[in-house]
């Protein structure tokens, strides 16, 4: 019985994702956040379940990366398509307004190009190269919900740069090969050390700005991750 829970959490992961696909092309990106934010949990625990019980399989492994695919791959990539829907596009570009938001999901490709690489790369084991998809997923997720970003994505022609420039980013953030550590399996002071500190930041970041301070502290997550890196190579 127990080999099956941790393929029971990566199912609610799955259903979650499912889940915030919808919220997000209907229009509300809170619920789309609250989602994706649920599909990291279980996300987490789904591994953890997995390592406590002993329960690790190959099926777990694969039915992971295809939940994380929807959760953190298709569903970020429907907010960002909502959120060209919403941009009011000045005249001259009505004739291609119908088709710019499908550019949205060349950021759930490049998720999937991530964790492709990542159950293949041996080197990731206990640490990431490039962005974890939930990671990704959240610093969109808090980019789209931040009051104060809206102004930079709904003004006219700066609104198409800023759309186009966090698909760009962020799907170049999947697949490059910046080092950035891992909340999940690393069991060093240091690392335990910077993912004590980055939780706490994520709630002080969350309680003081809302979203905002979501994609704030996945920000601060790159740049601590570029620190210890400097900080290895010392």
């Amino acid at each position: 019985m127990k080999r099956h829970i941790p393929n029971f959490i990566t199912s609610l992961n799955l259903i979650s994702g499912c889940i915030a696909v919808q919220f997000a092309i209907y229009g509300d990106p809170v619920a789309c956040a609250i989602c994706i934010f649920c599909s990291a949990i279980f996300d987490f625990l789904d591994g953890f379940a997995a390592r406590w019980l002993n329960t690790t399989s190959a099926i777990g492994k694969e039915l992971d990366s295809l939940a994380d695919t929807i959760s953190f791959g298709l569903a970020p990539a429907s907010l960002v398509f909502s959120m060209f829907k919403d941009y009011p596009y000045p005249e001259g570009l009505f004739w291609i307004a119908p088709y710019l938001p499908y550019t949205a999901f060349i950021i759930a490709a490049f998720s999937a190009i991530r964790l492709a690489k990542f159950n293949l790369d041996e080197r990731q084991h206990h640490s990431f190269i490039g962005m974890p998809t939930p990671a990704n997923a959240l610093l969109i997720v808090g980019i789209a919900n931040a009051p104060v970003l809206q102004i930079a994505w709904t003004t006219p022609i700066w609104g198409l740069i800023f759309l186009f420039s966090l698909i760009v980013i962020t799907s170049y953030l999947l697949v490059c090969e910046l080092p950035m550590f891992s909340l999940k399996t690393s069991s060093k002071l240091p690392m335990i050390f910077a993912g004590s500190s980055l939780v706490l930041t994520i709630s002080l970041l969350i309680a003081g700005f809302g979203l905002l301070g979501l994609a704030i502290s996945m920000l601060g997550y790159i740049l601590l991750s570029i620190i210890m890196e400097k900080c290895s190579k010392a």
